[in-house]
């Protein structure tokens, strides 16, 4: 390739600014419109966001455990499930709780600091890791492709010349940094490809120096030498990082041993560059290690093995962070997420794993946050197969929704453009919301799926059930999490019904009935033999 087509060719794609701190690869985002105006926002209100990916399809059933179906669950993953005597309690709750060694996540639940999403996923759930994780930061529906991230597309629009205008005075800094070296499509505009990865990102300081570092003696070689200097000679954020990497300072002393675990060494540059007076909204993180198909728990002892080191990693890594941004007096400006690309299965493997699934819980945190558990535990059934999984409650764009309009404050008719034209309700996650985390408890005195009979399922099933005024939905999802059929949706008044399935196209196997009222959601499993 030409040096004039290679740089040109590079600069299309976006500029992605490489270095290291603390021995992490760092990267730099300029190009992603939506980030833009979350940076103008961000200047203005100083809401900073940071995503942590939990790379590999999280088990949810061994982090946020529902103790009310511990019956079910030992029958269907006793070869991983955590004892029930393990499982942390969390204030205010009965019938669920923490893994035994999330202690952090659970101080930080019982202080008000976090807001957990029951069994987050959508509609049709595909359980490739490559085209999940694309739906989900792409924010797409399971049956369209999309090369725009969630944060990457809205701001095209309102700024079609950008980068031209910026740094500017008001925002002289990036407006997202990824810790890694791997490029997330959260941050891809509808014609710019914001990153460039580079996989040894050890000569960042060697091109602050002028310095083009190691490169392979080849035509390649000359070009990636070429190209980084074009890089030091044009990146103009390059300078401001590097000085509130300097100023910056880590103030908690409850970060895990540096080199222990990646999650606390990328958490502590975060904090740092936002202690050093980076204007930065947006933040992102990953922990990988998450697709544990074999020894998922300790053969031994089940409180122990690859998932308890995680999720230990995890809930100290994010106690250690909120405990440093408090102590840097800054706890009100910083939230924080979790997601991983989806769940996994109900059912353990006999490698003492479990194999891809659907949905799965998400966390927020943050002095911001309202705190507690939105929406049911996931329903077990009594006899489940390995095709079975946790069906949806909440679609992840609701999510997304919520923090780009309750954190960062976005309007109605952006918020839209934003997710795609889409229309998705926002959850009660954040306190400026206006609806109480309370609504979305599910009440059995409020609403109730009284009897499905005949269970197991022949013909003609019926579905009694009790509601309050107004829409109801009864909705069918089989095995696979897949949502399958709508039985009822129509408004109700206060009082008793009966809704009539017929099964005979059913193929075997376990099914949830899903009955949703406003907020409220009730699930009770339907097996057709």
């Amino acid at each position: 390739m030409k040096r004039r087509s290679f740089v040109k060719t590079a600069a299309a794609a976006g500029t992605l600014m490489p270095f290291t701190l603390s021995g992490m690869g760092v990267k730099t985002y300029e190009d992603s419109p939506l980030l833009q105006v979350l940076g103008r926002r961000a200047s203005a209100n100083d809401k900073i966001l940071v995503i942590i990916q939990l790379q590999g399809g999280n088990d949810g059933l061994n982090m946020l455990i529902p103790v009310d179906q511990y019956s079910n669950l030992s029958k269907a993953r006793n070869n991983i499930l955590l004892p029930e005597a393990k499982v942390l309690s969390l204030n205010g709750k009965t019938g669920v709780g923490l893994h035994n060694k999330m202690t952090g996540l659970q101080n930080m639940y019982n202080s008000g600091l976090v807001n957990a999403i029951q069994s987050v996923g959508y509609p049709t759930p595909n359980f490739s890791h490559f085209r999940s994780s694309d739906i989900w930061m792409s924010g797409s529906n399971s049956d369209e492709v999309l090369s725009t991230g969630w944060l990457g597309r809205y701001l095209d629009m309102v700024y079609p010349n950008f980068p031209d205008q910026y740094p500017s005075a008001s925002m002289p800094d990036p407006l997202a940094i990824q810790i890694g070296m791997v490029v997330s499509l959260q941050t891809m505009g509808p014609s710019v490809n914001m990153g460039m990865a580079i996989t040894d990102p050890s000569n960042f300081y060697d091109l602050l120096d002028g310095s083009t570092g190691q490169t392979p003696a080849t035509p390649y070689g000359d070009e990636l030498a070429f190209l980084r200097l074009v890089t030091q000679q044009t990146n103009e954020y390059a300078g401001v990082i590097k000085t509130a990497a300097s100023k910056g300072r880590n103030l908690s002393t409850k970060y895990p041993t540096t080199g222990m675990t990646s999650l606390s060494d990328q958490l502590k540059i975060v904090a740092k560059l936002i202690n050093g007076g980076l204007k930065t909204p947006i933040y992102m993180v990953t922990l990988g290690g998450f697709d544990t198909h074999s020894q998922q728990v300790d053969s031994s002892d089940s409180t122990l093995g690859n998932h308890a080191t995680l999720l230990q990693h995890l809930s100290d890594s994010i106690a250690a962070f909120q405990d440093d941004i408090k102590l840097m007096g800054v706890q009100d400006r910083v939230a924080g997420m979790t997601f991983s690309e989806f769940g996994r299965r109900i059912m353990s493997n006999a490698s003492t794993g479990t194999d891809h699934g659907a949905a799965a819980p998400m966390f927020v945190f943050g002095t911001s946050v309202q705190p507690g558990i939105i929406g049911a535990n996931p329903t077990i059934a009594s006899t489940v197969t390995v095709n079975d999984n946790v069906p949806m409650q909440y679609d992840f764009r609701q999510v997304y929704a919520s923090v780009l309009q309750d954190w960062f404050g976005l309007s109605d008719s952006e918020l839209k453009i934003a997710m795609g034209n889409k229309d998705f309700n926002t959850l009660p996650i954040f306190k400026n919301n206006k609806a109480e985390i309370e609504d979305y408890i599910d009440l059995v005195s409020r609403i109730s799926l009284k009897r499905i009979y005949p269970n197991p399922a022949y013909g003609d099933v019926k579905i009694d059930y009790f509601t309050e005024s107004g829409r109801v939905k009864l909705v069918l999802f089989d095995a696979r999490g897949t949502q399958i059929e709508t039985i009822v949706d129509e408004w109700h008044t206060h009082g008793d019904f009966t809704a009539v399935l017929n099964t005979n196209h059913l193929q075997s196997g376990n099914y949830i009935v899903q009955m949703v009222q406003g907020n409220k959601r009730l699930s009770e499993v339907l097996l057709v033999p």
